[in-house]
This record gives structure tokens, sequence and C-alpha cells, in this order.
């Protein structure tokens, strides 16, 4: 089970100077304060665990949230103002947890190894040479395949095209986990990550410590 994590906004990259004078390139995350919203129990739900909000609901003067009538009631019942994102994490200590608390940036510190996991970048469609790297046909002497598919198989026997063959098609916009990522400063609601996060700029990612180390 995890032992700590957080919700948090990619804001973009820059880079950093170390206290030894290195260069170090950093993406800003910003980790607003996460409101627990639910509480999982081991005794009415079978587990235990911890439900998260992220960001709140934009309310107008002359509206009520735009949320359906079941979230509205959810948040009523926990006490909190309409979340835009949840999330449930399994905590070690999820037991000292009460609807209400808030999970701030500073639950990390410089140094920790963390997993983040985000939605990549949308690529849409894509040729097999972009999505997976395959070689082009020759550009000079008559040839007239450049970036098309190479062989699909024999071509009588099995005389189909099998199961798990890379060809041209949708790339990007899946759930992505980058592992043992360093925390190089978590301070004021900032999360400072070494290198880069999965996701584009304004994605909401889900910073938890790492399940395995180096």
């Amino acid at each position: 089970m995890l032992k700590k994590a957080i919700l948090a906004k990619k804001i973009g990259m820059t880079q950093i100077f170390s206290d030894h004078g290195e260069l170090v390139p950093v993406t800003v995350l910003e980790a607003s304060p996460n409101v627990v919203v639910q509480k999982k129990t081991l005794e009415k739900d079978g587990y235990s665990a911890i439900q998260v909000g992220y960001g709140d609901v934009k309310i107008s003067s002359r509206k009520e949230p735009k949320i359906n009538k079941p979230m509205k009631g959810h948040f009523l019942k926990g006490g909190v103002t309409p979340k835009k994102i949840l999330k449930e994490f399994r905590l070690d200590d999820a037991d000292t947890y009460n609807v209400g608390d808030e999970i701030k940036a500073e639950v990390f510190a410089a140094g920790d190894k963390v997993d983040i996991s985000g939605l990549s970048k949308g690529k849409g469609f894509q040729g097999a040479i972009k999505r997976h790297g395959q070689h082009r046909g020759p550009m000079t002497h008559g040839s007239k395949y450049h970036r098309g598919l190479g062989s699909m198989g024999a071509g009588t026997t099995p005389g189909r095209v099998k199961k798990g063959k890379k060809m041209p098609g949708h790339m990007g916009h899946v759930n992505v986990t980058i592992q043992n990522l360093t925390v190089v400063r978590a301070a004021d609601n900032v999360i400072l990550i070494h290198g880069p996060v999965p996701g584009a700029n304004g994605a909401v990612v889900a910073i938890k410590n790492t399940v395995k180390s180096k």
C-alpha cells in the first residue's frame, strides 16, 4: 500500500541550480491542498482508503455549480465544496484521515522517490514510422514506397495478418506512469520534480511514493 499521495496540476518545465551549482531540469507541479471527500473503511467497504478531491468547481453568482444531483449529494454528505477531480488512494495510514482534512505539498520532501501517473499527450492518427519507430523505404532510384507499412506477413500461410501487428493507428492519450522520479523541492503548494512527467501542461497527475526503488 501507499504511504503518501497527492494530486497536482502540471504547469510546465524549467531549470534551476542545485546547491552544488549543477543545472537541473525540473517539472513544476501545482499541488493545491487536496481535500478528503470520502473515507473507505475495512468494516463498511471491505478495504481502507480515502477519496481526495482537487480543484474547486467554479460557481457563478447567479447559478449553482455545474454538477449532477448524485455528485452534489456526495459532496454535501462530506461537507466539502464541489471538486473537479476525484481520485482514490489506498494509504497505509488511511484510518488517520477524516473527511475534510487537507493533504498539502509538504507531505513530500526533497529527495523523495515518487511515481507519477497521468494521461499522455494525444498525437492523433499516426503512421507506423512515428508510432512504432519503423524504418522507411528507399527515397531514390525510382522507389515508390517511402513511409508505408512494411510486410504484413506470409502470403498463403497463415493467409491473414497476425494479432499484435504494429500498424498505423491512434497514438498517445493513454495512462502513463513514470517511476523513480526525484522530488527536488516541495513547498508553498509547489512540487518540483527532476525531469519530465506525463501529460500536457495543465493536466492533473497523481504523485505517489515509489513502489520500487533502483
